[in-house]
């Protein structure tokens, strides 16, 4: 099974490839579709937001914390009729800014078809001194 390659617009992969992909990049991803509901998440241990199996199929404000929920439900009323695109925010969390965003996804018919939620801790991301910053990680590998 881990051998099935899948069809992407781009190119193909295997299912190994697409696994290893989500697994290896710190960034987290949920898939929320046009019900509002969680079918799938990245299994990574960048993770910041646990996921488990048992948040697949639940909906997706069962999943955000309460003091999020209002502005989560707003933004999904938003994609649903078209009025969002996307919507990118910081957040600080556990002392570290984190980037959420979301994307509205659509069919070839321009149909809603749920959305992406991509969620990233931003803290080694740096303007100021970026020159310096990007020379250290050439020559001093962290890991």
């Amino acid at each position: 099974m881990n051998n099935e390659t899948v069809n992407l617009l781009g190119g193909n992969l295997t299912l190994t490839q697409l696994n290893a992909i989500f697994q290896t990049i710190p960034e987290e991803f949920d898939f929320i579709d046009e019900h509002d509901i969680v079918r799938w998440s990245s299994a990574n241990k960048h993770r910041l937001f646990k996921r488990t199996d048992d948040d697949l199929g639940k909906h997706v404000l069962e999943v955000h914390p309460g003091h999020s929920q209002e502005r989560v439900k707003q933004v999904l009323k938003q994609m649903h009729d078209g009025k969002r695109g996307v919507l990118s925010l910081i957040i600080h969390y556990h002392d570290k800014p984190v980037n959420i965003a979301f994307y509205s996804l659509h069919d070839n018919n321009g149909k809603y078809i749920g959305c992406v939620e991509v969620t990233q801790d931003v803290s080694g991301h740096q303007e100021k001194g970026a020159w310096w910053h990007n020379l250290k990680q050439v020559f001093f590998k962290k890991h």
